[in-house]
Formats: structure tokens, sequence, C-alpha cells
């Protein structure tokens, strides 16, 4: 009888542990709690380009023929592909130069694309042009690329053509993060100058949208680990988990009553 009891106690137990709780699954959670606090910033801090970065830049004049030699190259096409960004774009060499038609080599090694635009233009008008010219210089990155791993349902390397990328525009674009996934430990993997530096963001609490890292920055690694349900390989959901038990219970009971034969 304290056998069976036991057996009992053991599976009802493990059947509540093996289950992934809704509070692991919700996104940002805990918003009630705030309804009343004062509404703060996302921080954001512009990107700083790297090297293997890939630029877009166009430049326009009031007589077009006059910069027609600076966007042989142009690639603000929408519907052109990343592909063709990475071969018509301007990429940064090892040494953080871009080389342009009759400039030649431009640094924009750890510049933003707007301080880079700033300096194509005053390069253009010490030497090149005047102000009469009417010369407007557009930077932009060729597409904003990050890599995701991990409990998604779509990991690899995306690519947005957009400016800004939340943590949740990540994952919603990698297909979400799966049941198993942990949400409360999201990591971002991020390349400075200086070395790799690792952060994380817990993206099932509200105050989620004011952390540094909730946008990220180009070419970062995302990764999301598994929660312990999956090591134990228990199933997801209480009715995945009571049949999983059922079945080890079933096949306990047919050992136990053999060996009593």
């Amino acid at each position: 009888m304290n056998f069976r009891i036991f057996i009992l106690l053991f599976f009802v137990g493990y059947f509540f542990n093996s289950c992934v709780p809704s509070k692991d699954i919700i996104y940002l959670q805990g918003k009630e709690n705030l309804e009343n606090a004062p509404v703060a910033q996302i921080p954001f801090k512009p990107y700083r380009l790297q090297v293997s970065d890939v630029l877009s830049i166009t430049v326009s004049a009031i007589d077009s023929k006059l910069v027609e030699i600076f966007n042989q190259n142009i690639v603000n096409n929408p519907n052109i592909s990343n592909e063709l960004f990475y071969y018509k774009g301007y990429s940064i060499d090892d040494h953080g130069n871009i080389r342009l038609p009759i400039l030649g080599e431009v640094n924009v090694l750890a510049l933003t694309t707007d301080q880079v635009r700033q300096k194509i233009e005053t390069l253009l008008l010490k030497d090149h042009f005047n102000k009469e010219a009417g010369i407007f210089v557009s930077v932009k990155l060729a597409g904003f690329r990050y890599t995701i791993n991990g409990e998604v349902n779509v990991p690899g390397t995306k690519i947005l053509n957009q400016d800004k990328v939340s943590v949740l525009e990540a994952v919603a674009n990698a297909g979400d993060i799966t049941v198993v996934g942990n949400r409360k430990e999201v990591m971002i993997i991020r390349q400075y100058p200086q070395g790799v530096q690792t952060f994380s963001i817990d993206l099932t609490n509200y105050n989620a949208l004011q952390s540094p890292y909730f946008y990220l920055q180009p070419n970062d690694f995302v990764y999301v680990k598994p929660l312990k349900q999956k090591t134990w390989g228990t199933g997801t959901t209480g009715i995945q988990s009571l049949s999983t038990i059922l079945t080890i219970l079933s096949l306990v009971t047919t050992t136990f009553l053999l060996l009593q034969k």
C-alpha cells in the first residue's frame, strides 16, 4: 500500500513539474503594476559602423548628371535582393574604409550613418562642388542583419530592411520562441571594437521595454536557451505530460505484477 502511495505521489509531482507554466510563456507581464508609473523613453543608441558592414550611399544634386558617377551602385530599390545589396553596396574593409568614386578611400569605422553622411558632404563641398549645386547625400545600412539560434521555430541569419529592430521583432521574424524556450533569459551577444559582450533580457517582464538591450544592433547574435522541461523530454503541455506519465505508469505496473508472479 505504501509503495502504491509513493508511486502515486511521485507521478503527481512529476506531472506538475514537467509542464511549462503559462507565466513562462506570456510576454511582457506585470504591466498592471506599472499603470501609474511615469512613461520612460526606451533607450536607443545609434549604431556605430564595423568592418564588413555594407552601406547604401546615394548622392543627389540639382543637376543629376553631375553626380551620376556616385550612383552607379545604387541599391535603394526595396525589391532588390539582399545578395545584390552585398555586391552593389559599399563594403567596409579591414581598415575601416569604403572606396567612393572621386573621393577614393574614406574611413567610416565607428561612425554612425549620419556622421558618414556629414563627412561625405563635407568632402564633396570642399574640393568638388559648391553650395549652389544642391548636394544631398543619403547613407543607410544595406539591411539590418542579425542571427538568432536556439529555441526558435526558424533559426538563422535574418536581414530586415529597416533601421531599428527590437528583440521582440527579431523573435517574431524567427517564427517565435518555442514552448520550451526560455523567454526569461534571452541572450544577446554583441561585437564591439574592444571585444565581445553578452547581455540577457527577460521578455516575460514588462520592464524589458525599458532595457538598454531591447533594441538590437546590426550583427547581434540572439540565443534562446531551452527550459529544463525539454531536457526531461516529458512533453510541453499537460496532455502530453499526462500521456507520457500514463505510459511509464503502465510499464511500471506491468513490471511489478510480473515480478509478483
